[in-house]
């Protein structure tokens, strides 16, 4: 599988308006929260592929930003030195050019896997994705050392655009959900499941609603 460029930002999936509509009448609660954190603002983060878009979350992983970034920029030097940022060129690249980018020996396996995984057709292109149900969408991309649940949830909001993601295992999300509903302990994620219902089918911007309630403090 090679990465296609893509012309453009990515679009929403979804019409916020109707979705914020959805939101307000569904919650009061959020309701309140949507009018203190102000207009649905939700950035959609291109990239070529979801090897790509896969690629950064492993390096990305348990790294500050500026480290995280450092050593992405110089993988994928090493990658666009053996053809492009592309599966395979991964698999092409020499252990010790990647090690030397600064990738830890697991974080390696994990590329590694990755970018068969893509080459044998496991990891989908963006536009057989597009055509995937999130279950099935996360069964397919947690085959691959490294990735679980929460990269993939992360994918499906921020790069697919999908509009119905309740990521129950994302600490901020937590957070912000015992602070606005006030609960004394950590809810659960069943609780929160629970609760997102009467935001569905619009859970993934009840989330950046959620983390942006921590953003800016209110």
């Amino acid at each position: 599988m090679s990465a296609k460029k893509r012309s453009g930002p990515p679009q929403y999936r979804y019409d916020p308006a109707a979705a914020l509509a959805h939101l307000q009448a569904a919650d009061p609660a959020m309701a309140l929260l949507i009018k203190r954190v102000g207009p649905y603002a939700l950035q959609l983060e291109p990239t070529n592929s979801l090897f790509e878009a896969m690629l950064r979350s492993i390096v990305y992983q348990q790294l500050h930003g500026k480290a995280a970034a450092s050593i992405l920029a110089r993988v994928r030097a090493e990658l666009e030195r053996q053809g492009g940022v592309t599966p395979e060129a991964a698999a092409r690249a020499s252990d010790e050019s990647l090690r030397g980018a600064g990738l830890s020996r697991n974080k390696l396996l994990a590329i590694r896997d990755l970018a068969t995984r893509c080459l044998d057709g496991t990891v989908p292109t963006f536009r057989e994705a597009h055509d995937l149900g999130d279950d099935a969408l996360i069964e397919r991309l947690t085959l691959v050392r490294g990735i679980g649940p929460w990269t993939v949830h992360m994918l499906m909001i921020f790069h697919l655009g999908r509009p119905d993601v309740m990521p129950t295992g994302d600490f901020a999300i937590r957070l912000a959900f015992k602070k606005l509903y006030r609960k004394r302990k950590d809810p659960t994620p069943d609780l929160i499941v629970k609760q997102a219902r009467r935001w569905q089918p619009y859970r993934s911007i009840a989330s950046w609603y959620l983390w942006r309630s921590l953003d800016t403090n209110l």
